[in-house]
């Protein structure tokens, strides 16, 4: 008996012991996931941000609120995924998510904000909702001169001034002298091929971008990109647009388009011309420049430096997600940017680079340009951009036009 009672005591024992050092082995267990947590942020590196794709951004319920969309938005169901949340829990991107994204502030935070929070909070909404005005104004102005024409197939002409930047899924469409330039610089950089805009000389900028043009895609691939990527257009005032293209072209020397247009526009509208203008085409008035351009059968054809916008890029065809000015160029670039993702370091250019010792064309030095013309000039030459003027709400440049 005293055998059988000494065997149970030893059991008893060793039975305790063993959940004692299951406990602890427990115990530490979970010390060891805790430290592991606390300094995963440290150790283990972080995937870059960059490249996104255009509409993984996520957009906070607070700022959603701001613009009454949250129903909207969650009662559209859309395949793309949000990348904004921790990696294994994707979450659907709406339809009316991208286009929130360019309605409201970009990630906006719901806890109280500093003084430098706010003011940017309230620059990105004064910006959102001058993209949500100059969208709404288009579609207004093409559905009533243009109707039905969203319903046309595009043509590869139609998109043969779209660059296509595909790693930030980005469609921008030339324009010349509304700082198109710079736009080339900040795709080849989104692209890949720069590092720096800063880097890229002019001629390389336009000669050897390495972009591609929407137009050297398939029709599928047209279609595809049209209908996913977000379309860009940045304009500028159209009479201011036109003097900075003069000045450039005719003003400064230019082995294209003194003989090619100079010289035909010499031949035409000036008399007793002489033979070293006749020859060189150098020596353009201003007021000869405009004869040529409103002439119905012009000596040469039109260029892109000076063709009106709503003819150039298709607006109301192509029905452009951002529309820019170039009169608030840096402000609203770098907010584009930021909404697409674009690395923090990648903002967008100021410097000039062509003729840069000359002032950039203003409204004051267009003003004393468009003073050499009578007013049935000012007003023909209006007319020629009224559908740039009213598409993008710019007002008219004179008094006495109508």
């Amino acid at each position: 008996m005293k055998l059988l009672c000494s065997f149970y005591r030893s059991l008893w024992f060793l039975v305790l012991l063993g959940v004692g050092s299951l406990l602890l082995l427990a115990h530490l267990q979970d010390l060891s996931d805790t430290v592991q947590h606390q300094t995963s942020g440290v150790n283990v590196p972080v995937a870059p941000r960059w490249p996104v794709e255009k509409d993984l951004v996520a957009v906070s319920s607070a700022a959603a609120q701001q613009t009454g969309d949250v129903a909207a938005a969650s009662s559209d169901s859309s395949s793309l995924m949000l990348d904004d949340s921790p990696v294994g829990s994707k979450q659907p991107v709406t339809k009316r998510h991208r286009k929130l994204l360019l309605k409201t502030s970009f990630a906006a935070s719901s806890a109280p904000a500093g003084g430098e929070q706010k003011r940017r909070l309230k620059q990105q909404q004064r910006l959102a909702k001058a993209q949500e005005s100059r969208r709404r104004l288009l579609a207004d102005v093409c559905a009533k001169y243009q109707p039905g024409v969203t319903e046309q197939r595009v043509s590869r002409r139609q998109v043969s001034r779209v660059y296509v930047e595909d790693r930030s899924k980005l469609l921008y469409c030339e324009v010349p002298k509304a700082g198109c330039s710079n736009w080339k610089r900040v795709l080849m950089v989104l692209g890949g091929s720069a590092t720096s805009t800063r880097d890229i000389p002019h001629d390389a900028a336009h000669y050897a971008n390495n972009l591609r043009r929407l137009e050297s895609y398939d029709h599928a691939d047209i279609a595809d990109r049209l209908h996913s990527y977000t379309k860009v257009l940045f304009v500028r005032e159209p009479f201011e647009r036109l003097v900075s293209a003069f000045r450039d072209k005719f003003e400064s020397p230019n082995s294209y388009y003194h003989p090619v247009f100079g010289r035909p526009i010499i031949s035409r509208y000036r008399t007793n011309a002489t033979r070293t203008a006749l020859r060189t085409g150098a020596g353009v008035t201003f007021r000869e420049f405009v004869q040529y351009l409103l002439d119905v059968r012009r000596p040469v054809g039109m260029d892109i430096h000076w063709e009106p916008v709503s003819q150039l890029c298709n607006p109301c065809l192509l029905r452009y997600n951002f529309i820019g000015k170039f009169e608030s160029l840096e402000e609203e670039a770098n907010f584009l940017l930021q909404s697409i993702g674009a690395p923090r370091n990648l903002t967008f250019p100021d410097f000039k680079d062509r003729n840069p010792r000359a002032e950039r064309t203003s409204s004051k030095i267009t003003q004393r340009y468009f003073a050499q013309l009578n007013s049935t000039e000012r007003q023909k030459a209006f007319d020629f951009y009224y559908m740039d003027y009213l598409m993008f709400n710019y007002p008219k440049p004179f008094k006495d036009l109508h």
